[in-house]
């Protein structure tokens, strides 16, 4: 408690703590930056899907036949090959398939007017869903979300072991809270790496525990089964409801605006500690030994005499 400089646990963190930030730092980047934009997620798909028209029960509706000339209208010499025919609240367009030869388009069309509105799905939705895919499976289905929770698991360790580093002793704890602007480059460095990892930790370690059982639920959700009474309804059990909570805590599925971009900004804290851990990691240890070896070589080829 007074000096954890000279025990060994801190020495042995310290060193889980460096290799394992080193080792997954790139992944945890990727999620942090990832993880931050899905929380807006149902607004970025509103923004890149093609624009809907506003939805009128009593506005008069194109018929089929009449949609069908408007499509071949827009793409003369293409064959219509499939043609939705519900138009609701949520999604107040027609979808009409066509080809022509290998060529094959899905588009939406205005059912009031004919107009035609863009992609079924456009670019834009699909890179959207191909970042979902990266952050919740690592592009690799089921197979993928068990390796998220492993890694997962990883970044879990690599929270609590840099709260055992931060620990800087009971008379010299209250340093750590906060950010000097003077010093130089290197201890605005490490002071950031240590206040974030202060004042964010319950963050982290929430995400890293979530993301561990969002990639392999089995075990919590064995747990619960096991210490839950076999007669209450599944939902309306207590691990039941913590488990909920992982998950919207780990999404940030707030309603209220103010918490999703708290959210979304403490989303990229992971991806700023490891760019100033790795930076600590190069001035302190990298560069030195450089140094040295630049020293030693300048020593071998030197002439005699000089």
């Amino acid at each position: 408690m007074q000096q954890p400089q000279r025990v060994w646990l801190r020495r042995a963190a310290f060193q889980i703590h460096l290799w394992a930030g080193l080792a997954i730092g790139l992944y945890i980047v990727m999620l942090s930056i990832t993880g931050s934009a899905l929380v807006y997620r149902r607004e970025l798909n509103v923004w890149l899907a093609a624009p809907r028209p506003v939805y009128n029960a009593s506005a008069p509706r194109l018929s089929k036949a009449e949609l069908e000339a408007a499509a071949y209208r827009t793409y003369p010499g293409y064959q219509i090959t499939r043609m939705g025919t519900r138009v609701t609240p949520r999604n107040p367009t027609v979808e009409i398939w066509l080809e022509r030869g290998a060529d094959k388009k899905e588009r939406l069309f205005n059912p009031y007017t004919g107009a035609d509105l863009g992609d079924a799905v456009t670019r834009g939705e699909l890179a959207l869903i191909w970042v979902s895919r990266l952050h919740d499976e690592l592009l690799f289905d089921r197979a993928g979300k068990y390796w998220n929770g492993a890694l997962s698991g990883v970044m879990t360790l690599l929270v609590v072991t840099g709260a055992i580093v931060w620990w800087p002793g009971v008379t010299r704890w209250k340093r750590s809270l906060g950010v000097k602007l003077r010093g130089g480059w290197k201890r605005f460095n490490w002071d950031l790496h240590s206040a974030m990892g202060f004042w964010l930790f319950l963050f982290m370690l929430v995400w890293g525990v979530s993301g561990v059982y969002l990639g392999i639920p089995e075990p919590f959700s064995n747990f619960v089964d096991a210490i839950s009474d076999p007669e209450a309804y599944l939902g309306e059990r207590p691990g039941d409801v913590v488990l909920l909570w992982l998950t919207w805590l780990h999404f940030g599925r707030w309603t209220n605006e103010y918490l999703r971009a708290v959210w979304a900004i403490v989303g990229l804290a992971p991806a700023v500690m490891f760019v100033t851990g790795t930076l600590m990691w190069w001035t302190r240890v990298v560069r030195p030994r450089l140094a040295r070896r630049g020293s030693l070589d300048a020593g071998v080829h030197r002439p005699q005499g000089v």
